[in-house]
């Protein structure tokens, strides 16, 4: 097995799209129940018109298609390899976009990601997070044993962890073997070895001890600090010790390009820049996943520090294409408007979220918002924003937001609707959280 740069299959997505809509799918109108997915594109809805019941869960087609276009350029580019983590939008149809645009595999955290992904038949996948559940790397070994085509890439960063996946093996008394990367971590970070001796000791414990197991690289996960200096320092540390990991395992892998997979949504073209110092010899798979929606708050703060430290950037920047649509609900008191929308439809886990424009109630018209308009707080389904003195909304009128951590948005949607430039409705995204 190789972990092959060449494409796969077209995903399996009819049986999602032929799923009905379900009564009180949220973001949809009250009518749509019982619709097929693949027919919302075909009602000519439009947003603005109003036709959609909000709040609504809107991903810009035209964002969509540049963001996608925009990363599979850079990594062509880098002679690097994407394989974006499916966590953040859980929608095998944006998964489909991400493949067809040249992403060589998918990025699973938990057993219910691989079993969703292998029920669309993805066929590549790397499994970022320490598998400890015997059961599931049982179904693991299963899979690898029914389809020759599939290819799976684990992490361990401890023996127990190399020997629960290599008895799952034994136990099914299979000759296929478990691709594994030794998993290096930072001091106060997440899952992985701290230092490069524990991480050469248990790889040389792989090739001697555990032959039902294949040692193809190091693996590491930079994206638990700040965009400050400091969070840079820790980056580069960590990236350091990739490097000296990777070339002291480097005799143990036999594949002739050791992986080296890192890379989040945050630092990547840092990864990058550092890793391509080390010349060729290198598999370097960058794992970012929040690319393709990008955001107003976290992400678009990053890429603008990212244009100030360092030499390396995406040109032209990611565009935020995920939006929640609400509405003015109550102006009850001078300076404060409330909007339908609340934690049960957007992130607020790294910020809260952005007003970035309104549309008049009974019109098309979108006008921006600037920063006196701000959320204060979130309940559970109310938005408190803080409005100028004077100001043009009223009760009825339409206002989206921007969000910080697409990820904790596409988990509080069934489904999202893709628009085109004047919100015209052109898809539905169906999420399986």
């Amino acid at each position: 097995m190789t972990f092959r740069h060449t494409g796969m299959r077209p995903l399996r997505l009819d049986g999602l799209l032929e799923q009905p809509i379900a009564v009180g799918t949220k973001g949809l109108p009250l009518r749509a129940a019982g619709l097929r997915l693949r027919e919302i594109g075909r009602q000519n809805w439009n947003l603005l018109a109003g036709d959609v019941t909000l709040p609504a869960a809107v991903l810009r087609d035209s964002a969509l298609r540049h963001n996608s276009a925009t990363m599979s350029a850079f990594v062509r580019t880098q002679g690097v390899s994407l394989a974006p983590h499916g966590k953040t939008t859980m929608a095998p149809q944006l998964f489909q976009r991400q493949l067809a645009d040249g992403a060589r595999a998918l990025t699973a955290a938990t057993p219910a990601h691989i079993a969703l992904y292998r029920s669309v038949g993805v066929s590549r996948i790397i499994y970022a997070n320490q598998l400890v559940d015997r059961p599931v790397a049982a179904f693991l070994v299963a899979e690898l044993i029914a389809d020759p085509q599939f290819e799976l890439l684990c992490l361990v960063d401890s023996l127990p962890s190399a020997q629960l996946l290599a008895k799952a093996v034994r136990d099914a008394g299979s000759k296929v073997r478990i691709d594994v990367l030794i998993e290096v971590g930072m001091a106060g970070g997440r899952t992985g070895l701290r230092t490069v001796a524990e991480a050469e000791a248990l790889a040389r414990l792989i090739a001697s001890e555990l032959p039902e197991l294949r040692l193809r690289g190091v693996e590491a996960f930079e994206g638990v600090v700040g965009f400050d200096a400091a969070g840079r320092a820790k980056v580069d540390g960590l990236l350091d010790a990739v490097v000296q990991v990777t070339r002291a395992i480097r005799p143990l892998v036999p594949a002739a390009d050791p992986i080296i997979s890192a890379g989040g949504s945050a630092f990547f073209p840092w990864v990058v820049e550092r890793l391509r110092r080390e010349g060729p010899g290198f598999d370097i798979i960058l794992r970012s996943g929040c690319y393709l929606a990008h955001d107003h708050g976290m992400y678009s703060a990053g890429q603008a520090s990212a244009h100030c430290h360092q030499s390396l950037w995406l040109d032209p920047p990611l565009e935020p294409a995920l939006e929640i649509w609400a509405q003015v609900q109550s102006l009850p008191e001078p300076g404060f408007a409330y909007l339908n929308v609340g934690k049960r439809d957007i992130s607020h886990d790294a910020g809260l979220p952005l007003p970035i424009k309104w549309s008049p109630q009974g019109t098309r018209e979108i006008r921006p918002l600037n920063g006196d308009y701000r959320i204060l707080q979130l309940n559970d389904q109310h938005a408190f924003m803080a409005v100028p003195a004077t100001h043009p909304l009223e009760v009825g009128d339409r206002v989206a937001l921007g969000c910080s951590h697409p990820c904790t948005t596409f988990d509080k949607w069934r489904v999202l609707l893709v628009t085109d430039d004047e919100y015209g409705i052109v898809e539905g995204i169906a999420t399986c959280f």
